[in-house]
């Protein structure tokens, strides 16, 4: 034994060996049915022509990119990233943040300051952001210099969940079952003499369904719970002007009890990760002390000008445009294939099919056929829980939608069969 070396029990919040081990299997065969890892190049709308393994190309329509609004394509925010690297004369300023920042950067978080009534700092990505936000969070600086107890939805995204040993060298960590309120009171009632209360949770889930905001800001009224929220998936898609499904959940200013964290790389159509605060010293401290900010450089200039073309459209009515047609693809998807979303005004439809390799087969088929669907598995989501993920967009033709739904009715008629006849 290593006199220098801590004894703590190993495997409490990771065991990335045993996952490696359950679902190697699954990651191979959906490799080898090139239903993962591909590779192409946007054409218009949702089409992509992809590049084979064998050297040959086909054209496929994409249900699979997280940009609900189409907005990855948008001529403006090419045109935005190109011209800041002409601007500019180059890509990147290898400097940490702390002493040099371009100027198109402060714009670009002032606008989003504006536009989302927050204080908004810029990432590389939302990974990156949570990365420099959570272990401030754990340290006490933010909830009255006491460190918090911090409780995790057990659904979170990975970008979360990766943090937890990192939190627990400096706090307790627990985790509780999925929009689990009944649990989170529990701990707000056993700790609230000698504690505050962290919950983290996602405010739109990757594979569905969202956190009941209203309930957790009861909670946090009644015992001055704190919340941070990763809405990657919320923003652009809700709000006046795109803030997301939870910023458009608090009418007021966040406060000192609230934090959300999204990307702008997804509904938002440019590249990036934010975090907002809701006061001003918060600010300062993750200036200063959020180490992802500190010993990372800026996103690039090409991120920064195309988030700044992104900021101006979510300043203009084409942004309501987008998400009414989002809204209504939504609807026709719906009356067509039932799903546990169904009736959902959230743009992510699981289709459950169970078994592992039938859902790796299904997306098989379904690609050979033009259209690109995830196929989802464990660690993604539990096992023998696979579905298939559709991402649905408001760049999707009225006819693309309905040809997907013709190809899954026959998947799900047909698995229905099965069904009976087992």
């Amino acid at each position: 034994m290593n006199p220098y070396q801590p004894q703590v029990p190993l495997n409490r919040f990771r065991n990335t060996c045993s996952v490696i081990e359950r679902t190697r299997t699954h990651f191979d065969a959906a490799y080898d049915a090139e239903v993962m890892g591909l590779y192409g190049r946007a054409l218009d709308g949702r089409r992509i022509e992809l590049r084979r393994r064998n050297g040959q190309t086909s054209e496929i329509i994409d249900f699979v990119r997280c940009s609900y609004l189409g907005l990855d394509n948008h001529p403006k925010i090419a045109a935005g990233a190109i011209a800041a690297i002409e601007k500019n004369g180059t890509l990147h300023w290898s400097s940490a943040r702390t002493r040099l920042n371009y100027d198109l950067l402060q714009d670009l978080e002032q606008e989003l300051s504006t536009l989302f009534r927050a204080h908004v700092i810029a990432f590389s990505n939302v990974m990156v952001a949570n990365m420099g936000a959570l272990p401030l969070i754990a340290s006490g600086h933010l909830t009255g210099e006491k460190k918090p107890v911090i409780v995790f939805d057990r659904e979170c995204h990975v970008s979360l969940q990766y943090h937890k040993a990192t939190l627990a060298d400096e706090t307790t960590v627990l985790t509780i079952p999925h929009n689990d309120l009944e649990a989170l009171e529990k701990i707000c009632k056993s700790t609230e003499a000698s504690a505050s209360v962290v919950y983290i949770a996602d405010g739109v889930y990757s594979m569905g369904g969202e956190a009941p905001i209203a309930k957790l800001r009861n909670l946090q009224d009644k015992y001055r719970l704190y919340l941070y929220i990763d809405d990657a998936h919320g923003i652009s898609i809700f709000g006046k002007h795109g803030e997301g499904f939870a910023r458009s959940k608090f009418p007021d200013e966040l406060g000192e009890r609230t934090i959300i964290a999204a990307s702008i790389a997804k509904g938002f159509g440019a590249s990036g990760g934010i975090i907002m605060l809701g006061t001003t010293a918060q600010e300062d401290l993750f200036r200063r002390y959020a180490q992802s900010y500190t010993f990372t450089a800026a996103p690039n200039l090409a991120a920064v000008g195309a988030a700044l073309a992104s900021a101006k459209i979510h300043a203009s009515p084409e942004l309501r445009h987008l998400q009414n047609m989002l809204s209504e693809r939504i609807r026709l998807f719906d009356g067509r294939i039932a799903s546990p979303q169904h009736g959902s005004h959230l743009p992510i439809r699981m289709v459950p099919v169970g078994d592992e390799m039938q859902a790796i087969a299904i997306a098989q088929s379904l690609l050979e056929q033009g259209f690109y669907v995830s196929a989802t598995f464990f660690p993604t989501v539990a096992r023998n829980a696979a579905a298939l993920r559709i991402c649905i967009t408001a760049s999707h033709s009225v006819e693309e939608i309905g040809k997907l739904c013709d190809l899954l009715d026959v998947v799900c008629k047909g698995r229905s069969h099965e069904s009976v006849a087992a």
